[in-house]
């Protein structure tokens, strides 16, 4: 059933409308989350929600459910695909007024989207070959933090990259490299795997914490530090992870290639620690559902 949670109710898709003076229309005034849901079970679903809470508080919004609320949301719009992959879309805005006015409303009544989409396997050719990323100068403005759905200069990134037949950019802020328009970054440099640490310049990963995570497990030396654009230009591998992507090995920066311009050894060998975690978590998810 294709179906969305709007406002306490679920809807067929072609009905769930919202006004034309929502907040997340007219100014963006909203924050999002995506959650990836393996055979019918959300992935680290608790830790999604206290990003999605921490977005709220940045933007002084207060929380329109309770953390049961959206556990019961979220599990029944996966239960309309309860073995398949898919990804699980939350948008929370401001709400919708007579008045159009920067003006923040007071009382407040936000505006609660969700729906889901299948997720797809991905395509061969990134294992197997990689993905080209360029390199610009960050435009965004300074709370990079904040899951919020003013995403105009990641989707113009999105457009040079695709004018420049790359996959993808890398962020550039003040000589250091941050993430990618949709994903966190690694590399691996001088026997160490590297990720920015968490700061207001870029969004806090899950799938990034992940990762962290089976290097940890598996004795793989890694560091949270500041990634300097000679290093990453110099980077022995460099990885772009997300939900949606899991790990992208990025064979080409600005036309140069990486290492020897395939995917790593290290990024074969940490795909292989995520590709097994997700499998378990599946089989997982199957054996409750037959409980």
């Amino acid at each position: 059933m294709d179906r969305v949670y709007l406002n306490g109710r679920f809807l067929p898709r072609e009905e769930a409308c919202v006004p034309v003076t929502d907040r997340g229309l007219l100014f963006g005034d909203s924050v999002y989350e995506v959650i990836p849901a393996y055979a019918g079970v959300p992935f680290r679903a608790e830790q999604h929600l206290d990003r999605l809470q921490r977005s709220l508080d940045a933007i002084r919004l207060r929380n329109p459910m309770s953390r049961p609320e959206w556990l019961e949301m979220i599990d029944a719009l996966c239960s309309d695909c309860p073995t398949h992959d898919q990804s699980i879309y939350i948008r929370v805005t401001r709400g919708a007024y007579p008045t159009r006015a920067h003006r923040p409303p007071d009382p407040v009544k936000p505006t609660v989207i969700a729906f889901v989409t299948p997720i797809r396997e991905r395509a061969p050719r990134i294992a197997r070959e990689g993905i080209r990323v360029i390199t610009m100068t960050g435009i965004r403005w300074h709370r990079c933090d904040i899951k919020t759905t003013n995403l105009l200069a990641n989707v113009l990134a999105q457009a040079e990259a695709l004018e420049k037949q790359a996959d993808d950019a890398i962020f550039l802020r003040n000589g250091s490299a941050r993430e990618g328009t949709a994903s966190n970054l690694f590399i691996a440099l001088d026997g160490l795997l590297i990720t920015p640490p968490n700061s207001d310049e870029l969004l806090p990963g899950i799938t990034r914490d992940l990762v962290l995570e089976l290097a940890a497990d598996a004795g793989i030396a890694h560091a949270e530090a500041s990634i300097s654009e000679e290093d990453l230009r110099r980077a022995e591998e460099i990885w772009l992870t997300s939900s949606t992507r899991e790990i992208a090995p990025v064979v080409s920066l600005d036309g140069k290639p990486v290492g020897d311009g395939t995917p790593g050894p290290k990024w074969r060998y940490m795909d292989q620690l995520f590709q097994a975690a997700k499998q378990r978590i599946r089989l997982e998810a199957l054996e409750k559902r037959k409980q």
